[in-house]
């Protein structure tokens, strides 16, 4: 994902800065404490598709070479 975009990106909910967490395919709100996925290549930034930090991320599979 590209790192001028993320940092275009907010929060939609508080319009805070996001963090890119690379190896879990998310943006952190570090003051909501909701982790958005990024599904290929594409920021979800819905509510709905947001996991709270204190739940565990959802595996990724790897990328096949």
């Amino acid at each position: 994902m590209d790192t001028r975009l993320i940092e275009l990106l907010v929060c939609p909910l508080c319009k805070g800065p996001l963090t890119h967490e690379r190896e879990a395919h998310e943006l952190v709100c570090p003051a909501d404490h909701l982790a958005f996925p990024v599904r290929d290549g594409i920021p979800v930034m819905l509510e709905s598709a947001a996991r709270p930090l204190d739940e565990p991320a959802p595996s990724v599979p790897a990328a096949s070479a």
